[in-house]
């Protein structure tokens, strides 16, 4: 997608459609809704164990569409029907691991964090590692929730500017305060409620647009697929930027895309989510006992798998529906000539081939796809600052009162942090956001589900221990960060004597999607070697590990 500075270029304002009345009605009524739940829900908060987890209540059915709806963000409704219509299925891959992930996690992670009771995801490392782990995972996680937050607001003000035509600055504003009102205010029950009724605007979206798609195409589904499998759109395979086309991926290749790997790294990523996420572990704290935790995690698998599949589906149909209409802007967003990225073809078609009223009910299920994630995100971003930082280090005897307060103040100072990383994002003027974001999330979260696994599956590592595997990960995401950056290069090695042939593979390992795998890699290997040689004392780990109890099931 263009730059927000020329974002709509004069080819796309040719082709730009009106956002009517009835459309500025529909998405004006929905940040009244959203703003009102609130105050709805801010009479209940009296405690942090209210704010944060709903005085752990919550059912299944609940908590598990609020899980779905945090998975799906800005990024997901734009990225995917772009991947889909510029290139084909590979990146889909990842989400069919989510099972297998959800499965381990049920077994391994999901008992301990319902029998210790927690709030937030990091106690378990204080009581595994020491307070020094904590506080460090504490703070990678607030770093990368905050870019996450502010790349989503940043994305869907983009959207909002190309389907309205208003400055992206009022998305921001608008979106950045309602989303602040509404979790300051009425806390974890207000996010949950929201994200419920959330989850059926994105569908009732979704199902307009993809409905409005296939009713253009000459032929319906059964043309999209005879074209797509012709053209090779559902190949797991990446388009080669030199001929055009795209070429099926290898099996198995450190150097290049590969199949095997990258369903590892969406089994990693899955891993992760649902051992060290606060977003994740806050919902199992949440729910009212571990059986409708473990249905919640379940439903959130169900309803979010085949999601990401319709919307691949979606990009996929864009693609026929412009092979049968062609269009030189569509053209150009395919290509990416004249500034255009894939991510512009989805609110491209909304803008020019949605009737009025469908348009409104449209951008406000792709709102309610951002605001989900985003609330979820700044409650988490509370949770870790009141539990983990200002009542563990700061302020450890005051009220509840106190601390409801404090999370409320949090809440809506992340919520400015937001709108204050959005408006500089567009600032930027950079069209690699999303890479940018990866390498930042490598560098200060790398490892993280390493950590977690060297805690639950093994015996070995304390403070000390740990944190040398901590520095050894984060050197080792800094310097593939500067490989990608071409900072390091083959010729910087050869200068200094090193053979063309190693230093060929010193400046490029392997292919950046990997990192996340073997930082995970560095962590648990250099954490488990180095308390092997060095760990002499014997600590009392009871239901820390699977070993030592951590597996079972909670009672009651």
């Amino acid at each position: 997608m263009p730059p927000p500075g020329g974002f709509a270029t004069r080819m796309e304002r040719r082709h730009m459609g009106h956002f009517g009345t009835l459309d500025w009605g529909i998405l004006i009524t929905y940040f009244c809704l959203l703003a009102a739940m609130g105050p709805i829900f801010a009479r209940v908060n009296k405690s942090t164990d209210t704010f944060f987890l709903g005085n752990r209540e919550f059912p299944a059915w609940l908590l598990g569409l609020a899980m779905f709806a945090t998975s799906i963000s800005s990024m997901t409704v734009m990225a995917y029907p772009a991947d889909a219509y510029k290139t084909a299925y590979l990146r889909l891959l990842p989400a069919f691991m989510l099972p297998i992930g959800i499965f381990i996690a049920s077994k391994v992670f999901l008992p301990y964090f319902r029998k210790a009771r927690c709030t937030s995801a990091f106690e378990y490392l204080e009581e595994r590692f020491g307070p020094g782990v904590r506080l460090y995972a504490a703070l990678a996680f607030l770093l990368g929730q905050v870019l996450r937050i502010a790349t989503i607001l940043y994305l869907i003000s983009m959207l909002f500017q190309q389907m309205t035509g208003a400055t992206p600055y009022m998305c921001i504003l608008i979106g950045g305060v309602v989303i602040g009102i509404y979790t300051a205010s009425g806390g974890i029950k207000a996010v949950v409620w929201t994200q419920f009724f959330q989850t059926f605007l994105l569908w009732l979206g979704a199902f307009l647009c993809i409905y409005t798609v296939l009713k253009g195409i000459n032929g319906g589904i059964p043309e999209v697929l005879r074209t797509a499998f012709a053209d090779g759109k559902f190949q797991l395979g990446d388009l080669n930027p030199a001929t055009g086309k795209i070429d099926p991926s290898p099996w198995f290749s450190i150097q290049q895309k590969s199949v095997i790997l990258i369903l590892m790294v969406g089994l990693v990523n899955w891993l992760y989510e649902y051992s060290s996420n606060q977003n994740v572990i806050q919902k199992y704290a949440s729910a009212k006992n571990p059986r409708e935790a473990t249905k919640a995690i379940w439903i959130c698998c169900f309803c979010s798998v085949p999601t990401w599949t319709f919307f691949m589906f979606l990009g996929t149909a864009l693609y026929v529906f412009f092979k049968q209409h062609p269009d030189p802007t569509a053209t150009a967003i395919l290509t990416g000539t004249n500034g255009f990225k894939a991510e512009a073809i989805l609110p491209f078609f909304c803008v020019n081939h949605l009737p009025t009223g469908v348009k409104g009910l449209v951008i406000t299920g792709v709102f309610a796809a951002a605001m989900s994630a985003s609330s979820s995100s700044v409650n988490a971003i509370s949770a870790v600052t009141i539990t983990d930082i200002y009542r563990r280090h700061m302020v450890k005897n005051g009220s509840e009162r106190h601390y409801v307060w404090a999370a409320r103040l949090v809440s809506g100072a992340s919520a400015l942090i937001m709108m204050g990383g959005a408006a500089l994002f567009l600032e930027m003027n950079t069209l690699t956001l999303q890479d940018l974001g990866t390498k930042m999330a490598a560098i200060v979260a790398g490892g993280l589900f390493g950590l977690y696994a060297l805690g639950f599956l093994t015996t070995r590592g304390n403070g000390k221990t740990v944190f040398v595997a901590i520095v050894c990960t984060v050197f080792f995401s800094v310097y593939i960060t500067l490989v990608e950056a071409k900072v390091i290069t083959a010729a910087l090695y050869t200068g200094v004597g090193v053979s063309e042939s190693a230093a060929k593979i010193l400046a490029n390992p392997f292919h950046s999607y990997y990192t996340g795998i073997v930082g995970n890699i560095v962590m648990f290997i250099v954490g488990y070697a180095v308390a092997s040689l060095f760990q002499r004392e014997k600590r009392n780990l009871t239901n820390l590990t699977v070993w030592t109890g951590a597996g079972t099931p909670e009672k009651g």
